[in-house]
């Protein structure tokens, strides 16, 4: 028990459980675009988010992220550089066409955690603008570099397939955002920080609404569709309403953040009607 408990640590603290989201995310997406799947791209979001994740985790600044000052955060750290290995082979894998895409998205990433100039605060200091910029990353990843990728333009449904994820993603920030209120420096101005938690929950009540609203309108009138996507919305009602202060220690790392991993296994399942 002591091996699948340190096993399940690894897990959670080198970004493997948000890495299969963001893949499970991408290929949601990529199946209601009725696209094919494309592994390589796959497999550079999987190792490109451990990447990212551990990064920003762990190194805020680069010096610590080459020398970790935790004997636990070694691991991470070689597990860290061998994804970064894979992450450049999958990545050169990919058509050229999607480079400067990808180049965007991985600088936004960057100076997220490093200042784009050496005085200059990075991007999570700038008071209440780091959830969106992560949606907007996650979006870039999961819907526009797949669009992209199979040659579809800027269309309605890819709009509106953006829009969702970004909301999507902004739902399940609150959880951590509220997690995190104990933690976090006064000046970035959090949601949760600005408003009390009570209203933050209030306003991922709102997106998750518009989350149904937007699952409605692309499921064309299809009633097991838009059963399915009320499934989704309850149970993301449910996460924000179980929300505290005081959370046990996976409830946001592992279960908020493995609803895209449910969202796909459920999608698997019922794909005779979805």
């Amino acid at each position: 028990m002591l091996y699948m408990e340190r096993f399940f640590q690894f897990y959670i603290n080198a970004s493997i459980h948000v890495a299969l989201a963001v893949i499970s995310l991408c290929i949601v997406t990529v199946q209601r675009l009725n696209i094919s799947v494309e592994y390589d791209l796959v497999g550079f979001l999987f190792f490109a988010t451990i990447v990212c994740y551990n990064f920003v985790k762990y190194g805020v600044e680069a010096k610590k992220y080459l020398i970790v000052a935790r004997p636990a955060h070694k691991p991470i750290q070689i597990f860290s550089f061998f994804s970064f290995l894979a992450c450049s082979y999958f990545f050169f894998q990919l058509p050229t066409r999607l480079w400067v895409i990808i180049g965007i998205l991985t600088l936004l990433s960057a100076f997220y955690a490093v200042p784009l100039l050496p005085r200059s605060k990075n991007l999570r200091s700038l008071s209440g603008f780091k959830i969106f910029l992560v949606a907007v990353v996650w979006v870039g990843f999961t819907v526009i570099v797949p669009a992209i990728s199979n040659g579809l333009g800027f269309s309605i449904q890819v709009l509106l397939l953006g829009l969702q994820n970004f909301i999507l993603v902004l739902i399940l920030i609150l959880p951590f955002e509220i997690r995190d209120l104990k933690y976090d420096k006064v000046e970035l101005k959090t949601l949760p920080q600005r408003w009390g938690i009570p209203k933050t929950k209030r306003f991922g009540y709102i997106l998750v609404f518009l989350f149904l609203i937007l699952g409605l309108l692309l499921t064309n009138g299809q009633w097991p569709k838009m059963a399915f996507y009320a499934l989704i919305s309850i149970l993301l009602l449910t996460v924000l309403r179980r929300t505290k202060y005081h959370q046990s220690p996976y409830f946001s790392s592992f279960w908020v953040e493995g609803i895209p991993i449910l969202w796909l296994l459920l999608r698997e399942f019922c794909q005779s009607v979805l």
